[in-house]
């Protein structure tokens, strides 16, 4: 997002994994078609722009001007100066193969060409934050919608929704992962039983601990790879160093359950051991008893630590004590 968004539901679920077809079953829906919610499920009123269809895709990725070019390389040079030794080295090495680095903002086409050759991905222009049963249906066939804008310079630390510099510096690097692929296909796949259970606010949950700001437990420590933190200067910091924020292990169950900051640094993180486990953790589960036994709203708060986690830290909450962001606490 940047240091600090405005947070964006791109919330989803999961579907199970076969060892030998991943996503092949035979009573899955049809995936080449864009899912329709129930009268009852709510989802964001978002106007769609005259310029997009169905699939809310852009005709074709914007021509940005010599200043916006800049502006991807003071976002990227400032990153790069902070990453290293603090993002999992499957981002750092993503990041040099797909030349996030060379110079302005990336060719959609260049650089999707490079995604599909290795794990069947590729990245889309979208003109905004789209529905979220759109988002599950272009996940589901292996496209990554991407903000085709990047932020005002004024905005530089604070963007109101995922521009083009979150979504592709902060996403496409994982995406030459198989693991994470793989993971990311599962989620767009599982929205349409979340849209079945009417259970997207819970399951954002998910998708929001895990690839926005999940942390990772490396031979050599804790370490990012959640796009919201990677794509964020501050939060690049705060996430491993600070005192205040709780880091606990991955427990599918538990996060569905858990609520989040989205204006705001985040109170909990959440750690796998790898993205072998994340996929282990987030498939092969009875996902329709798991919805059914959900409640509508979360059980547990977001600074929540239960008698139950595994505890990397347990934070001092001093930020959000202070009054987080708005009353300008210092971000310890």
């Amino acid at each position: 997002y940047g240091p600090r968004t405005t947070r964006y539901a791109r919330i989803r679920g999961l579907v199970s994994l076969t060892n030998s077809a991943r996503f092949i079953d035979m009573s899955d829906p049809d995936y080449t078609r864009i899912p329709e919610p129930a009268a009852d499920v709510f989802t964001a009123p978002l106007i769609k722009p005259a310029q997009v269809g169905a699939d809310w895709l852009e005709p074709a990725q914007r021509v940005y001007t010599k200043d916006e070019h800049a502006l991807w390389d003071e976002l990227y040079a400032r990153q790069m100066k902070l990453l290293p030794g603090r993002a999992v080295d499957e981002f750092l090495e993503g990041v040099d193969a797909l030349g996030l680095g060379d110079g302005g903002v990336p060719d959609f086409q260049k650089l999707s060409a490079k995604l599909h050759n290795a794990t069947g991905w590729s990245v889309v222009p979208v003109p905004m934050l789209i529905p979220d049963h759109v988002f599950f249906y272009h996940l589901a066939n292996r496209r990554f919608p991407a903000g085709n804008f990047i932020r005002s310079r004024e905005e530089i630390d604070y963007i109101k929704e995922p521009d083009v510099f979150h979504d592709v510096f902060g996403h496409a690097p994982l995406l030459l992962n198989r693991d994470f692929a793989d993971y990311m296909e599962a989620y767009g796949r599982a929205g349409w039983k979340a849209l079945k259970f009417n259970r997207l606010k819970a399951l954002g949950a998910l998708y929001w601990y895990t690839v926005e700001f999940g942390l990772m437990d490396t031979p050599a420590g804790l370490r990012i790879y959640g796009a919201g933190i990677v794509s964020s200067a501050e939060e690049s910091i705060f996430a491993l160093e600070a005192k205040s924020p709780n880091r606990l292990h991955l427990n599918v169950d538990r996060v569905m359950r858990t609520d989040y900051i989205i204006s705001d640094l985040q109170q909990t993180y959440f750690v796998i051991d790898s993205f072998a486990q994340l996929i282990h953790e987030t498939v092969d589960r009875p996902f329709d008893m798991i919805y059914a036994n959900l409640m509508p709203g979360f059980q547990y708060a977001t600074a929540a630590v239960l008698e139950t986690d595994r505890v990397y830290t347990q934070g001092t909450q001093e930020y959000a004590l202070r009054g987080g962001r708005g009353s300008r606490a210092r971000p310890v």
